[in-house]
C-alpha cells in the first residue's frame, strides 16, 4: 500500500493554497489509498460479498438474454480475444471490453443493487473493474474487497452531493458517478500514488456520461453504463500512472461534475456530503438488493400491489388505482403516462408504474416472467394498467427511502390501500442473506448448472479467503 501524503500534501496534490480545505477529490485519494482490508468491519466485509454475489448472479442469467450476445459479438469484433474472462461465457476479451460486457451484464436486467441516498447502481461498475483489474495484477481476494468497498464508499457519497438531481436533468447518475468510482477502485488495484487517484479523477471527468433518453422509447443504452463506466475508470487510471494530466478540480469546478450536470440544481454546501463520513460510516450497508427485476423507484408500489393481490382484492372490481410515488421519480417512472401504460418492451415496462402496479396488482408477484413478450401484450394487465394513475406522494421518505402507496377505488364505492414507507431491500429492511442466497440461486439457474452455481458462491462467499482473483474470474468466466 502507499504511504499516506501528510496534510501539506494531500492540499499540494489537489492544488489547495494554505488554509484551504482540500479538494474533494484529495481526500478521496487520501481515503482509498489507505484503506486496507483490515480497516473494513467484519459485517461491512461480508456485505460486501453479497452484493457481488448479488451481481454475479445477475450477470449470469443475463446471459440467456439477446442483449448481451449482441454485446459480446460487438467487443469480441473490436479487438477479438484477449485474456480476461467473461461472467457466464467462455470467450475472453481484452481488459476493458471484458469489464465493459461485464458491466452490461450485471446491470442489464435491471436487478441490480442500488445506494438509494447516491441513487446509483454502483456494484455494476466496481465489480466488473475489480474484477478486471484485480485479475490482471494478481490482486488476492482482501485487495479485491477492499477496492471494491473504496468503491462503493465512493460511489454513494457522490451520488449523495446531486440530491436526486441528475435525474431531473436528464442524466443516469450510475453511468456519472460509476465512472469516478470505478477509476478509484482501478487505480487502487493497479497502486498508483495519492497524487495519481487525484488526476484520474480530473481525467475522467471527461469521460464520465450516461443519458436518461432511453426511457423515450425502451432503448438498451441505459444497460451499457456501468460498463461503459467500467472501461472510462480504467482508462483514466492507466493515463494517470503514465503522468498524463487531469483536470485539478473535479468537483468543485466552474465546470466540474455537479456544475456542469446539475446547472442551478447545485448547492455547494452539498459537497461536503462527498466525503462525510469516511472511515466511519460504511455507505456499502446501505446498498439496496432488489427484490424485484425492475427500477427501484417501482419496488415499493410493486410490493404494496402484491400486498392487495394477496388480500383477496377483485382486480375486476377496479373502478380506479392510485399510485402514490415521491415527486423525485415522476420523470423516470410515471411519464409520459402513454408511453408508460403500453411498454414498448421488457426495458420500457421495467420502468413503468402503470404497468408494474397493474401486473403485481392482477398476478400477485413481479418477476422475470412479467416481462416476456406475452406478458407486456397481456389484456388484462394492459387494461388495468390504463386505469392506473400516479400521485405525489406527501409523506415520501425520498431520497432514503423509496417510498409508495398504492390505493385502489373499488367500482362498489369502498376504497383498498396499501402503504410501504421502507422500500423492501433498503439498508433499514434489508434482505437477509437467506433472501440473497436465493435469488443468487434463482438467477444462476438461468444459465449453469447447479453444481457449478454451488462453487461460484462458494468462491465468492469466501472472496476473502482467496489468494489470486485471476482463479476466481476464470471460475465465473467458465474455466
Amino acid at each position: 500500500m502507499n504511504a499516506p501524503p501528510g496534510p501539506l500534501a494531500a492540499d499540494a496534490a489537489a492544488g489547495s493554497t494554505a488554509g484551504a480545505a482540500p479538494l474533494v477529490a484529495a481526500t478521496l485519494a487520501a481515503f482509498v489509498d489507505r484503506l486496507a482490508f483490515a480497516d473494513i468491519p467484519a459485517e461491512v466485509a461480508r456485505r460486501a460479498q453479497h452484493l457481488i454475489l448479488d451481481g454475479t448472479g445477475i450477470a449470469l442469467a443475463s446471459t440467456g438474454f439477446d442483449f448481451a450476445h449482441r454485446t459480446l459479438t460487438a467487443m469480441r469484433g473490436l479487438a477479438g480475444e484477449g485474456a480476461t474472462p467473461v461472467i457466464g461465457f467462455p470467450d475472453r476479451l481484452p481488459l476493458r471490453d471484458a469489464a465493459l460486457v461485464n458491466g452490461v451484464l450485471v446491470h442489464g436486467l435491471d436487478f441490480d443493487d442500488t445506494h438509494l441516498g447516491g441513487v446509483v447502481h454502483a456494484t455494476a461498475s466496481v465489480w466488473p473493474t475489480v474484477l478486471a483489474v484485480g485479475a490482471r495484477h494478481g490482486a488476492g481476494g482482501r485487495e479485491a474487497l477492499a477496492a471494491y468497498v473504496a468503491g462503493i464508499e465512493v460511489a454513494a457519497r457522490l451520488g449523495a452531493v446531486a440530491k436526486g438531481g441528475f435525474h431531473q436533468i436528464g442524466f443516469h447518475p450510475t453511468g456519472l458517478i460509476g465512472a469516478f468510482a470505478a477509476a478509484l477502485a482501478a487505480g487502487k488495484l493497479m497502486g498508483l500514488t495519492a497524487e495519481q487517484l487525484v488526476t484520474a479523477q480530473g481525467i475522467v471527468l471527461s469521460l464520465a456520461s450516461g443519458s436518461l433518453e432511453f426511457l423515450e422509447d425502451g432503448a438498451w443504452n441505459k444497460r451499457l453504463h456501468p460498463g461503459w463506466a467500467a472501461n472510462a475508470g480504467i482508462t483514466a487510471a492507466s493515463l494517470a500512472q503514465q503522468g498524463f494530466e487531469g483536470a485539478r478540480r473535479a468537483y468543485e469546478g466552474r465546470f466540474g461534475l455537479y456544475a456542469s450536470h446539475l446547472h442551478a440544481l447545485h448547492d455547494p454546501a452539498n459537497l461536503a456530503l462527498a466525503t462525510a463520513g469516511l472511515n466511519e460510516v460504511w455507505e456499502v450497508m446501505q446498498v439496496a438488493v432488489k427484490p424485484f427485476p425492475a427500477c427501484h423507484f417501482t419496488h415499493a408500489c410493486a410490493d404494496a400491489a402484491i400486498v392487495l393481490h394477496g388480500g383477496g382484492i377483485d382486480p375486476a372490481g377496479i373502478a380506479r388505482v392510485r399510485a402514490l410515488v415521491p415527486a423525485e421519480v415522476v420523470k423516470t417512472v410515471c411519464e409520459p403516462v402513454a408511453n408508460k401504460r403500453r411498454p414498448a418492451n421488457s426495458y420500457d415496462a421495467q420502468f413503468s408504474i402503470p404497468f408494474i402496479v397493474a401486473a403485481a396488482l392482477l398476478r400477485g408477484r413481479f418477476t422475470l416472467t412479467e416481462l416476456t413478450p406475452d406478458a407486456i401484450r397481456d389484456p388484462a394487465i394492459l387494461a388495468l394498467a390504463d386505469r392506473v394513475d400516479y400521485e405525489i406522494d406527501p409523506g415520501s421518505g425520498f431520497p432514503t427511502y423509496y417510498s409508495g402507496e398504492v390505493i385502489a377505488e373499488m367500482q362498489d364505492g369502498s376504497t383498498r390501500r396499501h402503504r410501504e414507507h421502507q422500500n423492501r431491500g433498503c439498508g433499514d429492511r434489508p434482505l437477509s442473506e437467506a433472501d440473497i442466497r436465493r435469488k443468487f440461486d434463482d438467477n444462476a439457474a438461468r444459465a449453469v448448472a447447479t453444481p457449478r452455481a454451488r462453487r461460484i458462491a462458494a468462491a465468492l462467499l469466501a472472496l476473502d479467503a482467496a489468494a489470486d482473483l485471476g482463479a476466481v474470474a476464470a471460475l465465473l468466466g467458465g474455466a
